[in-house]
């Protein structure tokens, strides 16, 4: 898609935003749980696409630092942090993050909360926080990370876990008509609980969704990654439709009063960008404009829902605050900015300096 991109932005745009997104993102007082892991997902994928040895050596000290203090138990959020581990591990060879991967995978494996079809059961703490539920969040916390973890490890069982993570996830939140997901699920009365279409639910599944083919060699080896790809053109063909004038997707997707929201954007946006379907870049360049319109010269990404449990009304999701940054909200324009970026120059790194 390189030359049908060229006009969607000059990467001497691109790459002042994400270097302010970074360097604010770092400034943040985040702790060892899946704000940060999404917040320093970001920061992992704009080294790699930049290849700046600076984003590296900014992630290491603070990962060094968070390790000389203690890690905290785990939880299926929680091991949102193992995607950077997995970065710093590839780029310096130390072993000493690799542990950490291993450790996190041993929890999903051995000690995670599971049900029906040996589902991961979405935990925030090491309680049992929400009995048999199901959340889009946990494909992005827990299933593509084991995803990744499983690709080094050349471990075929572990691919086969994550991958049915992502199978019954799709079962369970995904709408035969419409294409979108519930925010959750819960197994034990079997419903969707409030019932709403939440973006940055649809987010995570739309981003985890196209990562597959990047990530998984020979994916097409794997029959559950048809459902994946399946659920994926499906959730897109229709999310598409409700877009913005603005070039943005609303917090409650099909609710035209509910607000814009720019991590939910940011993660759909990416998707598509990601999965390059020619069709849908001009939704692409509709989304990078409203998204560059709400982040700040320093680095701001501006408009972030606060943390969203599934709630039991509209009125729960709409009063949700906008106010503050939020290391989701970083991760995912991150995420979103070097997608594009990736496109524009092919892939190089070189060709964007």
């Amino acid at each position: 898609m390189q030359n049908q991109v060229a006009h969607i932005s000059d990467p001497n745009i691109l790459l002042p935003v994400i270097d302010a997104v970074v360097k604010r993102t770092m400034r943040m007082d985040m702790t060892w749980d899946w704000p940060c892991g999404v917040a320093y997902y970001g920061i992992s994928e704009a080294y790699r696409v930049t290849g700046k040895e600076e984003y590296l050596q900014l992630l290491k000290d603070r990962v060094d630092e968070y390790m000389e203090l203690g890690l905290p138990a785990w939880s299926v959020n929680a091991c949102a942090m193992g995607h950077c581990m997995i970065t710093l591990y590839e780029a310096t060879g130390d072993n000493k993050y690799w542990e950490v991967v291993l450790d996190k995978i041993d929890f999903l494996r051995n000690r995670a909360l599971r049900f029906g079809d040996n589902v991961l059961q979405h935990t925030v703490s090491s309680k049992n926080d929400f009995p048999e539920q199901a959340w889009a969040d946990t494909l992005f916390m827990a299933a593509f990370f084991m995803l990744r973890a499983a690709v080094i490890m050349e471990d075929e069982d572990l691919k086969n876990d994550a991958l049915n993570q992502y199978y019954w996830h799709i079962k369970f939140l995904q709408d035969e008509t419409t294409g979108l997901w519930y925010h959750g699920y819960e197994h034990i009365n079997k419903t969707h609980m409030s019932g709403f279409f939440w973006g940055r639910a649809n987010a995570w599944a739309a981003y985890t969704m196209s990562q597959v083919g990047r990530v998984l060699p020979a994916w097409y080896l794997y029959p559950k990654s048809m459902d994946v790809f399946g659920s994926l053109n499906e959730q897109l063909s229709n999310i598409k439709l409700l877009q913005t004038e603005n070039g943005l997707w609303r917090t409650l997707l099909d609710d035209p009063e509910s607000y814009e929201e720019i991590s939910a954007s940011c993660g759909i946006a990416a998707s598509m960008a990601a999965r390059g379907n020619p069709l849908h870049l001009k939704y692409i360049k509709k989304a990078l404009d409203g998204v560059l319109a709400n982040i700040t010269p320093d680095g701001k990404v501006q408009n972030v829902s606060g943390g969203t449990a599934i709630m039991r009304d509209r009125e729960g999701y709409m009063n949700i605050s906008r106010e503050w940054i939020q290391g989701w909200g970083q991760g995912l324009a991150l995420a979103f900015l070097t997608t594009v970026l990736s496109m524009v120059t092919g892939g190089n790194p070189s060709n964007a300096l």
